[in-house]
């Protein structure tokens, strides 16, 4: 790594974030099928894609996935709630989430048609932009600055298992304000919301949601965003209203009635995809945008949502 992207790297990070971040990585791609509860994970078993693909050919089965893969569709999420700020009633949300862009370029020129012709207020990323889960990351940052390129007013992310922290300084730079154990605040006449993120909680374990609600005082509307819905607990239990997450894919190939074979993730099925509710926070699991380890899909079509906040 290139000592000035190290120094940017800590001074928008701290000392301990960076170097752990990067440390982690490292490790990552000196073994190369990762570690801990990821080892020998099918995400980066890379002959395991051949298979699957191959398979998939034999069956008649793969060209089929591909279009189904570049059908991304746009959802509709109306989201209730007694403690948002009047003035932030009718606040529209556009949620992209495991745009995965150097993996099925048919489905981001299908992604960048859709966004051009919506309306909303913010747009928040939650993470995976890259296919693989290590390497070079150059075209991911082209193909997201595609996209970015037709995406109006602020947008925020976080990054996702399969992100490198060396890309904060470039998604930054395109005017992507990565939240990463951080919050923002957006105001309206006085009265706000708060929107914050936390660093991926999957595979790195470098997220810290005590720190980023730390800086959003008591009672105010929270919004958190995190790749995976895993940490659905902490964030009920740190007070959060909503919290958008991705990571599941659905399950991508999955049985007819959308049942996913495999989510990837450690929570309840019901948290896999869509709405959801956990104590006194409503949630939402994108089933996401883009495709992961082989570009098809099965009774589960990609999306790009519009959430819809309502006051109750």
């Amino acid at each position: 790594m290139h000592e000035d992207l190290l120094a940017k790297l800590e001074q928008r990070l701290g000392r301990v974030h960076a170097r752990q971040r990067l440390g982690i990585e490292a490790d990552h791609e000196a073994q190369a099928f990762g570690q801990g509860l990821t080892f020998f994970h099918i995400e980066n078993w890379y002959s395991v894609h051949s298979v699957i693909r191959n398979t998939l050919k034999l069956a008649g089965l793969y060209r089929r996935g591909r279009r189904n893969a570049q059908r991304v569709t746009v959802r509709h999420n109306d989201v209730w709630f007694r403690e948002l700020p009047p003035l932030f009633d009718g606040f529209t949300l556009l949620h992209i989430s495991d745009m995965h862009v150097d993996m099925n370029e048919a489905a981001m020129g299908r992604l960048v048609e859709l966004v051009a012709g919506l309306r909303y207020d913010v747009c928040v990323l939650t993470g995976d932009f890259r296919g693989k889960t290590f390497g070079p990351f150059e075209a991911t940052l082209d193909g997201v600055s595609r996209v970015r390129a037709h995406l109006q007013g602020p947008v925020y992310g976080v990054l996702g298992n399969h992100d490198t922290i060396q890309m904060v300084p470039g998604l930054e730079a395109m005017g992507i304000r990565m939240l990463l154990n951080e919050s923002a605040a957006i105001t309206r006449e006085g009265q706000r919301i708060y929107i914050a993120g936390i660093d991926d909680a999957h595979f790195f374990r470098v997220d810290n949601i005590e720190k980023a609600a730390s800086q959003i005082p008591d009672g105010e509307f929270s919004i958190l965003l995190s790749h995976t819905p895993e940490i659905y607990r902490q964030a009920a239990h740190a007070d959060f209203n909503l919290l958008l997450g991705g990571h599941t894919h659905g399950g991508q190939i999955c049985l007819p009635g959308s049942i996913p074979i495999t989510l990837d993730s450690v929570l309840p099925r019901r948290m896999g995809s869509g709405a959801w509710q956990y104590h006194n926070m409503i949630g939402y699991t994108s089933v996401g945008a883009g495709s992961s380890i082989v570009a098809v899909r099965f009774n589960c079509p990609p999306e790009i949502t519009l959430h819809h906040l309502r006051r109750d």
